[in-house]
């Protein structure tokens, strides 16, 4: 083994001192030593002003390439920036984020500068980027619409069920409540949704789903009112202690639960109150018919007004560039107005564009709710606090009475969504070329639009709903988030290819599931591991682009395996079970 004294040329020993004789030619041979490592030093300097000067030479011709894509793509109707403004200016333009703030920390200068050049390259997409693994996959098919057993009479009393949440988990509470219902032989009441300070949205369940098709559709199944009987209503729900709250019933309760504890309430006093009702259903253990159920409300009896289908077809259609092309999914998100969309285009041939939708779940809500950093400094820091205080305090005394994971730790274990730039550079490592048409889904990116210029500068043709919807048809959706949420995950579920940036968001989940139900093998999900993405992230720094391609796509390609749904995880998520989908030989 070698020691440091041998690494710094240290004699160890006497015995290895010169001896008397020697020292005479041995200051003759350094003499000599230190004159060719100077001759060496000063060709190297020459060497290596010429590797920067070839640097500079390349670094322009990349420009020029990526200047004249811009002029020969002619996109400038989705493009959500001037075509001139290209990705040179990268640099200058991150430079500009939180303007008027203190510069922020850990951005990827480098690592967007090395996506410019690859992309400027133009090299062949790789098939697999709009591909599912079709074989395996496409043996899956829907059956949730099967039905074998008989109509709840609904004799035990009235659910009642004021969802909390956004849209998408308002979406869950209500499939999870229709499931309770037929468990308890109880009538359902048409599901009202709770007002929240986050999402400040007054949308209830007929300004988001068809009613009438909710209760015709699950008739078979429960027994659904629009309102409970007169005699009811003028009760004392509280006084009587039928207000169930989230704090009454543990994360994810099974069916013994409800039966133990729920069904007596309901026995005397004939009508229970869930108020917020969030995850508040296990998915294992339950029967099979039960889940069945589930899934059946998900992607069955839930269907969108029709004032949201029309406007979500027409987003539909323009990001397809106006074509008379159909998508798998578009009866199932926009009913009739589908045909609508076809028959207006008979005999304008167009081609059809195919464009992928990027789920940035980088609100501010989440972004708070994370606890994580994202390199904006004390002032970040305080900002995101407040926040907590004003729209989470259960997290902020958490925070405060408890040792919690550093936000370092928590970025490595994977649990912070990805930001702006680490989605841009994963798109761009996984070989998605410049011209790609991208469907932006999301309310307002946490640091506003300045958050989105990596994207913008490497992605010219990224477009938002409110890009591609005029003032005038986005006027009826106006402070209503649950609503704009509708809309973008009818543009994301009828995608071509769909990247998701955190998957424990509800609207990339069931985006995700609603792919795989109704797809047949050919809607691709990019599902990142940011697990292992926080790992190769951390090395921007250093790590070369090749390598950083190679592990990126090796990461994402291990998420696309067709399995079957895991035990005690969602349904709406992965649909592939023997519960709600079939498995064809």
């Amino acid at each position: 083994m070698s020691s440091s004294a041998d690494f710094y040329n240290i004699p160890s020993s006497p015995s290895q001192s010169p001896r008397p004789g020697q020292k005479k030619g041995r200051r003759k041979r350094e003499r000599e030593k230190v004159f060719w490592y100077q001759k060496k030093g000063a060709k190297g300097i020459v060497g290596l002003i010429c590797l920067v000067g070839l640097f500079f030479i390349f670094n322009g011709f990349m420009v020029l390439r990526l200047q004249l894509d811009d002029e020969i793509s002619g996109n400038k109707d989705v493009s959500v920036r001037n075509s001139s403004s290209i990705s040179v200016s990268i640099k200058g333009e991150l430079k500009t984020i939180g303007k008027g703030k203190k510069q922020r920390k850990g951005t990827y200068d480098r690592m967007l500068a090395l996506a410019a050049h690859s992309l400027a390259e133009n090299k062949r997409e790789l098939k697999d980027l709009w591909q599912e693994l079709f074989v395996p996959a496409s043996a899956w098919r829907p059956c949730a619409d099967h039905r074998n057993w008989n109509h709840s009479e609904g004799n035990n009393g009235y659910i009642l069920v004021t969802a909390n949440g956004g849209m998408n988990q308002q979406r869950v509470a209500v499939c999870n409540a229709v499931v309770i219902a037929r468990l308890l032989n109880s009538t359902l009441v048409i599901p009202r949704f709770m007002y929240s300070s986050v999402w400040r949205d007054v949308s209830q369940f007929s300004d988001i789903y068809q009613e009438e098709h909710f209760i015709n559709y699950l008739t078979p199944d429960i027994r659904i009112v629009k309102e409970l009987p007169k005699e009811l209503q003028s009760l004392d729900l509280e006084a009587i202690g039928s207000v169930v709250t989230d704090a009454d019933i543990g994360k994810e309760s099974k069916p013994s639960f409800y039966l133990k504890n729920i069904l007596p309430i309901l026995l005397k006093n004939r009508v229970v109150h869930f108020v917020g009702f969030g995850n508040r259903l296990a998915f294992d253990p339950i029967p099979f018919q039960l889940q069945t159920l589930r899934c059946r409300c998900n992607f069955h009896a839930l269907q969108f007004s029709p004032k949201i289908q029309e406007t979500g077809a027409l987003l539909i259609q323009r990001l397809r560039k106006n074509a008379a092309h159909s998508g798998p999914l578009d009866h199932y998100l926009i009913g009739p107005y589908a045909e609508n969309n076809l028959q207006e285009k008979v005999g304008h041939a167009v081609k059809a564009s195919r464009y992928l939708a990027l789920h940035l779940r980088f609100e501010i809500d989440m972004v708070a709710h994370s606890l994580c950093e994202y390199g904006g400094g004390e002032e970040e820091r305080k900002e995101l606090e407040a926040y907590r205080e004003i729209h989470f305090p259960a997290l902020t005394l958490l925070k405060k009475t408890n040792k919690l994971p550093s936000p370092a730790m928590l970025r490595e274990e994977g649990l912070c969504p990805l930001t702006p730039e680490e989605a841009v550079l994963m798109l761009a490592a996984l070989g998605f070329s410049r011209k790609t048409h991208i469907f932006i889904a999301g309310a307002n990116i946490y640091g506003g639009r300045s958050r989105l210029t990596a994207l913008t500068s490497l992605y010219p043709n990224l477009v938002t709903k409110e890009k591609l919807l005029s003032a005038t048809e986005l006027e009826p959706f106006r402070n209503f988030s649950s609503q704009l949420a509708a809309l973008d995950f009818i543009a994301c579920t009828a995608s071509d290819a769909f990247a998701m940036t955190d998957s424990g968001s509800q609207l990339s989940s069931l985006v995700s599931g609603f792919r795989i139900y109704y797809g047949g093998g050919k809607m691709p999900t990019i599902r990142p591991n940011k697990r292992r993405l926080a790992d190769i992230f951390r090395k921007n720094n250093s790590i070369e682009w090749k390598i950083f391609e190679q592990r990126v796509r090796k990461a994402v390609r291990q998420t696309k395996h067709v399995l079957q749904r895991p035990k005690a995880r969602s349904v709406y998520r992965y649909p592939r079970c023997k519960e709600c989908m079939c498995l064809t030989e």
